[in-house]
């Protein structure tokens, strides 16, 4: 049996193959073809096609990128409920795993998609990061170091941030994290539309 304080139990791997499925389900709905959704995002369409299929993972970026060219948030891609929909608590069972980029893992705690508020635990391993470049989007993100360290690379500038250190800045200034240290660093992220 399931200890009740584990995470969701299913891997970020399968997780990635339902993402890649529902999207390819939303854009059909749409009348999108792989190519148009590839030019929106700018994403190649084998990309786009990999993903679609479960043969490739996706960074958060990617995600963000793929749903906004879907009209959607990116926690539309997940078909899951709106935790913010009828109980305050999200419990740690319930909560949803993405491998975010490589060496990186994102656990999307809460998300409320009516506030335009999503709460997660990235967990980047040493030379893990949110993807492998810069992206941008609508909203505005805060980051909390819970441990380790990591680099905020953010419109050209870079950020040296360590255990405890906060950073705030629009989304859609070109950002990228990674970690450049030896030990796991974990960060508390909140993203506002």
């Amino acid at each position: 049996m399931d200890a009740p304080d584990a995470p969701n139990q299913q891997s970020a791997d399968q997780t990635m193959a339902q993402v890649g499925a529902r999207i390819r389900v939303l854009r059909s709905r749409r009348g999108l073809t792989l190519k148009e959704v590839a030019e929106r995002t700018g994403i190649s369409t084998s990309m786009l096609s990999m993903l679609e299929r479960g043969v490739s993972n996706a960074s958060v970026g990617t995600l963000v990128s793929v749903a906004s060219a879907l009209g959607l948030h990116m926690y539309d891609l997940f078909d899951r409920p709106d935790p913010g929909a009828g109980t305050p608590v999200t419990r740690l069972a319930e909560q949803t795993l993405i491998r975010a980029g490589e060496g990186t893992t994102r656990r999307v705690a809460h998300n409320d998609t009516q506030a335009g508020v999503e709460l997660a635990v990235n967990t980047y391993e040493p030379g893990g990061a949110s993807g492998p470049r810069a992206t941008h989007h609508g909203g505005r993100e805060f980051g909390l170091v819970v441990s380790g360290s990591l680099t905020v690379e953010l419109g050209g500038e870079i950020y040296e941030l360590t255990e405890g250190d906060v950073i705030a800045y629009p989304s859609g200034r070109p950002h990228r994290i990674v970690n450049p240290g030896p030990d796991e660093a974990v960060a508390v992220w909140i993203n506002i539309d």
